[in-house]
């Protein structure tokens, strides 16, 4: 096993011969787009072939993604990730006071305009999102996710619906806000899940923006360093 390694741009958080896990940067995409996608530069990076990978982030969107390194196991790391065996846990920041500041939020999902999501009127198969709430700084809200549901845009929503959209996210923020904001402040923080009979937790800070990277906010995460303890099953 190799744990720590690091090159280049992308942080190897852990490794071992089944899989292996990167701290995501804030602003990659996750498939070549306008330039090298983390993909093809991750496979690049490593000197291999081929990475299979099971999930994905939003190019807004840092931290924690595994790639598996063999097919079969990244059938199964997909199979964990189908029946919710896969704990997944974020962090996020608001410049705007949330309508609850915890609980759960439901409810169908649909298109909106030019590649935006909305909750529909319906519940029929709902995005299911938990989470937690502080204070931060003078007009801050500091949020501890775990999505029940992977829908696409779920998280960034979910916020934007109790009237917190994340600060920096130019898309559900105020245009002219967010443009303000060094980056969109959605981090992936934290998996836990077993693998072949072997237990696994990772937890992975944000490294990048000074709303993530302040004293106050590593205070906090301090106090969320287990975000598993936080959440009933």
């Amino acid at each position: 096993m190799n744990q720590g390694r690091n090159a280049l741009n992308i942080e190897i958080i852990y490794e071992n011969k089944d899989f292996i896990l990167i701290d995501k940067p804030f602003g990659l995409s996750f498939h070549s787009e306008d330039g090298e996608g983390l993909v093809v530069k991750l496979t690049r990076q490593l000197g291999v072939e081929q990475l299979f990978s099971v999930h994905r982030l939003d190019k807004m969107t840092s931290g924690l993604i595994i790639f598996a390194k063999k097919s079969e196991i990244a059938n199964t790391l997909s199979r964990l990730f189908e029946k919710k065996e896969i704990q997944k846990f974020y962090l996020a920041i608001s410049t705007r006071k949330p309508k609850k500041k915890q609980g759960w939020i439901k409810g169908d999902m649909g298109q909106a305009r030019r590649g935006s999501y909305k909750f529909l009127t319906t519940n029929d198969k709902p995005a299911i999102t938990q989470f937690i709430s502080t204070a931060g700084r003078v007009h801050e809200r500091l949020f501890l996710i775990k999505p029940h549901t992977g829908k696409t845009h779920q998280i960034r929503v979910a916020l934007k619906s109790i009237g917190s959209p994340i600060a920096g996210d130019i898309r559900y923020a105020a245009v002219e806000d967010a443009k303000k904001e060094e980056r969109a402040y959605l981090h992936a923080f934290a998996l836990e899940f077993t693998l072949n009979k072997e237990k696994y937790s990772f937890v992975c800070e944000p490294k990048q923006g000074e709303r993530f990277t302040n004293e106050t906010y590593k205070k906090q995460l301090l106090l969320w360093s287990e975000p598993w303890h936080f959440f009933k099953k």
